[in-house]
Formats: C-alpha cells, sequence, structure tokens
C-alpha cells in the first residue's frame, strides 16, 4: 500500500485502520524510494492489532521499461540514507525535466512551486504521479489517462533520468538488510517502442496477446533477476488475472523465491480494494516477521 508519503492518497495510520476494516493480519507499507512513514504506520499497526512489516517499492526501471523492486524488512542507516539522497536529488532533476516538456507541450508555465503543493513530504522523493496531478487539475482529465498520453514511456512529457535499473533496486534493498521481491510482474512489459507507444489503445484482447508474445523477454529479465539474488515474487496482485498469478506460482517454485500478495493501493476510486486479491500468508508472514524491520 502507499500512502502520501509517496503518491498515495491517505496517512500511513488511516492505511492501518482501513487494513484492520478490511481483515487484514498482516501489512506492509511500501511507499515509493522511501521509508518515511514506517514509524507511524507501525505505531498505528500496533494500536489496532495488526502485524506489520516496513517496506518499500523502489521505483526501478530498464530503459522504459518498469520494473518495480519491493524491499521487506529494510532498515534506516547508511544504505538508506544514500539511497534516499540519490533518490530525491534525481526526482527533482527529473522533476524538472518533465514540467519543462510539458510545459512546451501543453503551453502552460506550471512550475515546481506548483507542483511541490502536491509533494505532501518534502524529505521523501518527488514522484511524477504528484506533476500529473497538478496537469490533470487544469485539464480536468483523469489521472491515467493523462500520464498514459503525456506523461509515459515515449511520450511527450517522459523523462527516465536518474533511474535505479531493477539490479541496482535488487542490491539496494539487500544493502538496507531487507528482502527484494518482484513486484506486480504481469506489469512489466519489455516491448519494442513502436509496440509500446499503441500499447494503451490495444483491445483487452490485444493486450493479453501482447503480453503472451513477449513473455519471453520478461521472463528473461526475471530469471536474470534471481541471479543477481532476488528472493520473491509477488504472485497475487489486484492487476494480475487467475492465470498469471499461476504462472508466477509456477516460476517462484521453480527457483525457490517466496510468495507474496498485495492490493498496491493508493486511492479510493482507483478500482483497488485493500485486501483484494485475497492471499493466505501463511508461511509468508513467519518469515516476513523475522526480519528486523518488522513488528
Amino acid at each position: 500500500m502507499h500512502s502520501i508519503c509517496s503518491d498515495g492518497a491517505y496517512p500511513p495510520a488511516e492505511l492501518a485502520r482501513r487494513a484492520k476494516a478490511g481483515g487484514l493480519s498482516l501489512f506492509s507499507l511500501t511507499d515509493h524510494d522511501t521509508l518515511a512513514g514506517q514509524e507511524e504506520a507501525a505505531a498505528a499497526a500496533k494500536g489496532v492489532g495488526l502485524h506489520f512489516v516496513r517496506g518499500v517499492e523502489i521505483s526501478a526501471y530498464l530503459g522504459a521499461t518498469k520494473v518495480h523492486v519491493l524491499g521487506f524488512g529494510c532498515r534506516a542507516g547508511e544504505a538508506y540514507e544514500k539511497f534516499l539522497k540519490d533518490r530525491v536529488v534525481g526526482a527533482r532533476k527529473r522533476a524538472v525535466e518533465i514540467v519543462e516538456r510539458a510545459n512546451v507541450h501543453f503551453g502552460f508555465h506550471v512550475t515546481l512551486d506548483d507542483v511541490e503543493a502536491y509533494h505532501v513530504r518534502k524529505e521523501t522523493p518527488l514522484h511524477t504521479m504528484q506533476i500529473v496531478h497538478v496537469y490533470a487539475e487544469i485539464l480536468h482529465m483523469g489521472v491515467g489517462e493523462l500520464y498514459r498520453e503525456v506523461f509515459g514511456p515515449y511520450k511527450p512529457a517522459y523523462s527516465d533520468i536518474c533511474r535505479p535499473t531493477p539490479q541496482d533496486a535488487v542490491r539496494i534493498v539487500h544493502e538496507m538488510g531487507g528482502l527484494a521481491v518482484l513486484a506486480h510482474p504481469a506489469q512489466i512489459l519489455v516491448l519494442p517502442q513502436d509496440v509500446s507507444e499503441k500499447f494503451h489503445t490495444f483491445t483487452k484482447a490485444e493486450r493479453e496477446r501482447t503480453k503472451i508474445n513477449y513473455a519471453g523477454a520478461r521472463n528473461a529479465l526475471m530469471e536474470e533477476l534471481v541471479c543477481r539474488g532476488l528472493d520473491g515474487i509477488e504472485c497475487f496482485h489486484s492487476t494480475h488475472t487467475e492465470e498469471e498469478s499461476k504462472e508466477f506460482l509456477s516460476f517462484a517454485s521453480r527457483y525457490g523465491l517466496f510468495v507474496t500478495g498485495g492490493s498496491d493501493f493508493h486511492a479510493d476510486g482507483e478500482g483497488r480494494r485493500i485486501g483484494h486479491p485475497p492471499f493466505d500468508a501463511e508461511g509468508v508472514e513467519e518469515r516476513l516477521l523475522s526480519l528486523d524491520g518488522s513488528v
């Protein structure tokens, strides 16, 4: 789940309350590139009787391909401070480039000060979606639609400078004392540029065929990450089909990875609900709760 510390809509304590109300016994706050909300989430979880595992989601990219890596049990310390400094500085450089390109595209005069109104926790990296919110409000457009049309890969306002690679992300999670888990693998689309640019216009059937046709490239990347020390895989995710979950369970079994699941909740009205899809954490829960970053 994501809080206002990155691109979510609610404070960490509110997510703990909602997790309890949703029937969960264990949850993790996995904001993008920051541990800023962990203490608040941990205290709130304890207050409502929930097990809690500290987490982070590193926004890694392979070229234009999003390959996010979850880190469970990561601890603040020297490795985290270096990572956070690099991400904060890099995110601001990227934000400058994104805003400049978006202003040219739209003929607007949005400033970084305008964007900062959506950047609630100033000590955390500025997230691309926080920039998109500014333009979405001006244009009266949906955030997701605007991102796909203007801010996504190969689009007019896209920037990928200062981003870690998936291999970097696995290493960084381990340096922070955590377990590295590949997030929502069905969303990893290693596509040639001409296909990637048109993907959002495809019908559901066309998107599924494309995923199947290019699954080999994704699987090769996953196998490389296993060689780099990947610990687990998020087999159950709010965007995964039953068939995809089975495929990733098979992959996890073949390579000895542990299995996680999550809603990837950000805000109400986005089609993701806390506690869905249902996930039985038996076996996984014990391992996660043995980490230093759990309560």
